[in-house]
């Protein structure tokens, strides 16, 4: 059986090969030596990449606990948090946007609120542990820009509660 050396997700390169018969002992439609597996993207890795066109371009304005405005030009698709991470702005994200967590909490300022997509439940949930919740509180990590937001305005509140007791303060990855 030949081996088959493919780029495996975000370059990690594995033999096949060798793996062929478990993998068709367990999927039997995989009759075949050649498999295909496309590039994958880590966490975040969309949000550092530049718009490819002016058309992509969403403004977003971060608002810090200070009061000091940092305008930043993202793109459609950006998420807010890992767009954050990228301008080195101060929102934690301990989670990485798994929804386990309420470190990217923001709050959404002007009109913008309306034209979010509502809150699923696991969100609503988590913001319920927020502290400093108000009622236009949504978490960073669920924000995903759109043409429809540009020019939205986040404020990042005053503290947010990470889950660590011994000072240890995470930076994002």
């Amino acid at each position: 059986m030949a081996v088959n050396l493919l780029n495996f997700c975000c370059d990690v390169k594995f033999s096949i090969g060798k793996f062929l018969p478990i993998i068709q002992k367990f999927h039997p439609a995989c009759n075949t030596k050649h498999i295909h597996f496309t590039n994958c993207s880590l966490h975040g890795e969309y949000e550092w990449k530049d718009p490819k066109s002016q058309d992509d371009v969403v403004n977003i304005t971060y608002v810090d606990k200070d009061g000091k405005e940092t305008q930043v030009k993202g793109k459609i698709g950006d998420n807010v948090m890992y767009l954050a991470h990228r301008h080195n702005i101060e929102m934690e994200g301990a989670c990485e946007a798994s929804l386990a967590c309420t470190t990217c909490h923001v709050y959404v300022l002007d009109n913008y609120l309306e034209k979010l997509p509502v809150a699923e439940e696991k969100e609503e949930d988590l913001l319920d542990m927020a502290p400093f919740l108000k009622e236009n509180s949504r978490l960073g990590c669920q924000i995903i820009l759109t043409k429809e937001l540009d020019g939205i305005k986040v404020k990042l509140p005053q503290g947010t509660r990470n889950f660590y007791v011994d000072g240890h303060k995470p930076k994002p990855h």
